[in-house]
């Protein structure tokens, strides 16, 4: 009878039932920020809705706002990511800047999704931060993403052709050269694309002492109720949020706190936005 049960056992474990749970991520916090100073994105509710969907099914916490005032080194610190949520322009002054770049240092996330690209042009640490700037963008149409790594919790669950529709950036530069590419975009598939056979789409990127995860996608409100996009949302979340570690390249060193003699990049400059 013990041999019957132990082969009945080893089946079920075999077949995935009575296999032990996958351990739940810990409990966190994420900030989700949308605020614009340039083009509006009507998906923005649809990707705040989204995001509180996945925390809700995942058992972590989102704040969401447009409120720059949030970038405080206090406030910033009980959060594990940040969200720029389609956001775009000049959002964040000289004080609050420095505060993200703190952050970053101390060992935070950043998440910049489709206009995370088109915003803060002249912050140098933003700049290096999302990786490359916003140039331009054909109409929204079908394209093919070609999936560079399958493992990088972001893609992992994508085929290696992902076909899909949605607003296709190009970028001022290519990202290749400092982050690690996740996925490009192949422009024979589509009309409008100017970054020819090699086109970044979404990236990831330890920075500064902390990490980065990008992706170009997330133009369309219908991206946001997609599961695919959704997981791909989430995924990087996990990554930028320290739960799932990710070979995204070699981390460098930590910037030091602002000192008389070591001033963060953004030190000095006016109060452009409020």
């Amino acid at each position: 009878m013990r041999n019957v049960i132990a082969v009945i056992t080893a089946l079920l474990v075999t077949i995935g039932l009575g296999a032990p749970a996958m351990a739940a991520d810990p409990a966190y916090k994420v900030l989700v920020f949308s605020k614009t100073a340039g083009f509006r994105h009507d998906a923005i509710p649809a990707g705040i809705t989204a995001l509180r969907g996945l925390a809700a099914e995942n058992g972590f916490t989102v704040d969401a706002t447009e409120d720059a005032a949030a970038f405080s080194t206090a406030n910033l610190a009980g959060y594990r990511a940040v969200v720029f949520l389609l956001t775009s322009g000049d959002v964040l002054n000289a004080a609050q800047q420095t505060a993200f770049e703190s952050y970053i240092a101390g060992g935070g996330g950043y998440v910049g999704v489709h206009s995370a690209a088109d915003t803060e042009y002249d912050w140098a640490f933003y700049g290096g931060l999302v990786g490359a700037y916003f140039s331009s963008h054909p109409a929204i149409q079908q394209a093919t993403v070609r999936v560079e790594d399958r493992t990088h919790p972001s893609t992992a669950h994508l085929p290696a052709t992902w076909v899909r529709t949605d607003e296709l950036y190009n970028y001022r530069t290519n990202p290749r050269s400092a982050a690690h590419v996740l996925a490009t975009l192949d422009e024979s598939t589509y009309s409008g694309g100017s970054m020819g056979a090699d086109h970044p789409i979404a990236w990831c990127r330890p920075y500064q002492g902390g990490r980065a995860w990008y992706t170009g996608l997330g133009h369309t409100i219908e991206s946001y109720t997609e599961p695919n996009f959704r997981a791909h949302l989430y995924g990087g979340l996990r990554y930028a949020a320290g739960v799932a570690p990710a070979g995204c390249g070699a981390t460098p060193a930590p910037t030091p706190t602002a000192s008389p003699g070591n001033a963060l990049l953004s030190s000095g400059r006016p109060v452009t936005a409020r």
